[in-house]
């Protein structure tokens, strides 16, 4: 214990001297050996024992994570550093490789300054890695390399120096190729190198590891490795090489501290007034500034409650203080102020401005909320790259745990922003929608267990999406009592600008100049731009009319009738997405008692309806990319496994001793995939998935899909008569 106090101490010190401070986060494709690595770093701070370290996975604290063997949520550590005769503040968060819980990789960068990328020197950069390093360089985080296993290239593939040293820059050039292109267009070059440091390589299983600096300062070069690996002498090279040395130096010396990162970050995740005081005090990481905290995790604690994480931006936190949050009315009043260290938190006095800081009392708060102590703009919402593509229908075994259980799922929604929630209050059913299989499994789980509220679910759901295929006619919507038309035409969106809106680089938040210029550059005319009335999901509402009388006053009807429209397509009563909807003329009742909701809704409902009809409105699918390794005795047996599931296999090819196949496959055909793929290769491959958007749904499958969804909703299962397209 005393340890541990003496560490609490130091960062309390080193809290106050943001250039000594580095904020980071460790990222990867799953089980390429980010917590593996975590554990070095802890024992190399003396935080943990170094004899458990690499087993004893000190930052995946939760039961299912330690049975599961994988990260399932992001956790934060603080501890010290001693470099170049000064000790620095490294606040680290260990966050998840699964697929399903990317969200809170997203959210992680929002707290950090620099990435550490860990890459298997055996697998390469994998989809997840193109996934982390992207969400990085989309927040601004610089990255730095470090390839894990490199043990296995020498003990297990008996791979000489040349042909290591061919796989390892094939590694960086992949790496380096994706920081490239996310990058071209910014002023600056965050690509790796060996050369000058921002690349290490080594074993988190065997806790050696080596750069370029440190092997100019040890003398060694691969030659000793390779030989040292080879005669098993792990633990000399563990002590002539120590992995946590290594790292840390190149996070000391590599990552910007927040006096260098802020000035730069805060534009490109803050909106407000560049010219206003607390976009000075957020730039100059001032301690006495206004207080602006992000956050960007809500966890609970069975004895303090709930916990809300996040970067402080600016001023101090301390207990009592009474805090505005973004989005609510009234002030949340913190209970108390605190770090991380792993699994527990320590409570401390106060967290300054640079720091990660983990405090309750912040009721009001989700992942996502600026909290600050005046009011001001918020920032950027932080957006995932994936969408929820599988629903599970959930409820309460006993009907008295019911209260219990929507308090649990509207928790759950605030903990976790990539899971949506819908909850029917008068029949006891609960839809839970989320990233894949895993995640809706881990979330059940969670329930059970640490609720204690024994629960039903049923067969997953996947969610599908409906978009018009072509431009439509001009149609009409009329109001039921016949005073009020609407005359809209369909299009459908380019693909560029349904992705800049899905990354939120053009939404209703942003000023308008800029909004229109960022639609401008993902490919839509000028003119166009200059009429968005509203972005409503990946849909644009366009206003081509001029000078209708009670238009404007009728404008928050009609969007309302447009929200309806999309979020329940006319095929299946699925969202709609990638539709621009063009409003060319209207007629309007002089008498505001006459073009009330009652009756612009629906016309609106109708003419949008009529419009994805005559644009012939296909169903889409979600997808997933699929990754297979597998013994090459078992490869047949693996793409049978895809094409068997209306997949496509797209790239078959050997490495190491293993094949890969890589194909495609929709998310409905791979339910059930983890235990067919097992029983096919008798349990020797290991496989992942990565969603990879929608897809039109072949023709022949649209009316039996079409039919199935809308039985299952109780909605009749004839379409409208307009649709016979079939």
């Amino acid at each position: 214990m005393g340890r541990r106090k003496k560490i609490v101490e130091q960062c309390e010190r080193l809290m106050d001297h943001p250039d000594q401070i580095r904020n980071i986060a460790i990222a990867a494709h799953v089980d390429h050996g980010k917590t593996t690595l975590t554990d070095n770093l802890l024992a190399g701070a003396g935080m943990i024992s170094e004899d458990t370290a690499g087993e004893q996975l000190a930052m995946d604290t939760e039961e299912d994570e330690q049975e599961r063997g994988i990260t399932i949520d992001a956790a934060n550590v603080s501890m010290t550093h001693e470099y170049g005769g000064d000790d620095h503040l490294i606040n680290l968060i260990d966050t998840p490789g699964h697929v399903d819980f990317g969200g809170d990789v997203t959210r992680a960068m929002r707290a950090v300054d620099g990435a550490l990328v860990v890459v298997d020197a055996v697998e390469g950069a994998m989809p997840q890695t193109e996934t982390v390093v992207r969400q990085a360089l989309r927040e601004g985080v610089k990255p730095t390399l470090f390839i894990n296993k490199v043990d296995r290239l020498i003990s297990e593939l008996q791979e000489g120096p040349e042909e290591m040293q061919e796989r390892l820059l094939k590694v960086i050039q992949d790496v380096n190729e994706l920081i490239r292109g996310m990058t071209k267009d910014k002023d600056i070059d965050w690509t790796v190198s060996v050369e000058d440091g921002t690349v290490a390589f080594g074993s988190a299983l065997y806790k050696w590891g080596v750069s370029m600096p440190s092997m100019q300062e040890t003398g060694m070069d691969f030659g000793d490795i390779i030989q040292l690996e080879r005669d098993r002498k792990r633990q000399e090279l563990h002590e002539r090489t120590p992995l946590s040395d290594v790292v840390l130096d190149m996070v000391v010396k590599h990552f910007p501290n927040p006096v260098d990162a802020q000035p730069r970050r805060i534009p490109a995740v803050w909106r407000g007034d560049p010219e206003s005081d607390i976009a000075e005090e957020m730039a100059m990481v001032d301690p006495d500034g206004e207080v602006v905290l992000m956050v960007t995790d809500i966890s609970m604690d069975p004895h303090a409650g709930e916990i809300a994480t996040g970067r402080v931006f600016s001023g101090t936190l301390e207990k009592g203080q009474e805090l505005y949050v973004s989005g609510t009315a009234g002030k949340n009043r913190l209970q108390s102020v605190g770090l991380f260290m792993g699994g527990e938190r320590e409570e401390v006095d106060r967290v300054p401005a640079g720091n990660i800081a983990a405090v309750t009392g912040l009721a009001d708060a989700i992942a996502g909320s600026t909290v600050s102590s005046v009011e001001m703009t918020p920032f950027e919402s932080i957006e995932h790259i994936s969408e929820p593509v599988i629903t599970k229908s959930i409820e309460a075994q006993r009907m008295d745990d019911l209260p219990k259980l929507i308090e649990t799922l509207q928790q759950v929604a605030k903990e976790d922003p990539t899971i949506q929630i819908e909850i029917n209050e008068d029949t006891g059913e609960h839809l839970v929608s989320g990233q894949g299989e895993l995640h809706l499994e881990v979330i059940t789980q969670r329930i059970e267990r640490n609720q204690g509220i024994p629960v039903r679910t049923g067969e997953p759901i996947v969610v599908y999406r409906e978009t018009p295929t072509q431009a439509s006619e001009e149609v009409e919507g009329i109001s039921p009592n016949r005073h009020n038309r609407f005359y809209v035409t369909v299009e459908t969106l380019d693909d560029d600008i349904t992705d800049t809106i899905k990354l939120g680089e053009a939404s209703m938040d942003m000023p308008e100049q800029e909004r229109r210029e960022s639609l401008q550059e993902a490919g839509m005319d000028k003119d166009t731009s200059q009429n968005v009335e509203d972005i409503i999901g990946t849909n644009v509402f366009v206003d081509d009319t001029k000078g209708i009388q009670h238009l404007n006053e009728t404008m928050e009807l009609v969007i309302e009738g447009l929200e309806e429209a999309l979020g329940d397509g006319p095929l299946a009563a699925e969202p709609v997405e990638g539709a621009l909807i063009r409003l060319h003329d209207a007629r309007l009742h002089e008498d505001a008692i006459h073009r009330g909701p009652a009756q612009v809704i629906p016309a609106v409902r109708e003419a949008v309806h009529r419009g994805l009809i005559d644009g012939e409105i296909r169903l889409l699918e979600p997808i997933q990319d699929v990754r297979i390794d597998v013994p090459s005795e078992h490869m047949g047996a693996a793409s049978g496994e895809i094409q068997g599931r209306r997949g496509r296999v797209d790239d078959m090819y050997q490495e190491g001793d293993l094949m890969v196949v890589e194909g495609i496959a929709p998310v409905g055909e791979m339910i059930g995939f983890s235990s067919d793929i097992r029983s096919a290769t008798e349990g020797r491959a290991s496989w992942n998935t990565e969603n990879a958007g929608f897809r039109v749904l072949a023709d022949n499958l649209q009316p039996e899909k079409i039919t199935e969804i809308r039985e299952r909703k109780g909605m009749k299962t004839e379409l409208p008569a307009s649709i016979d397209y079939f």
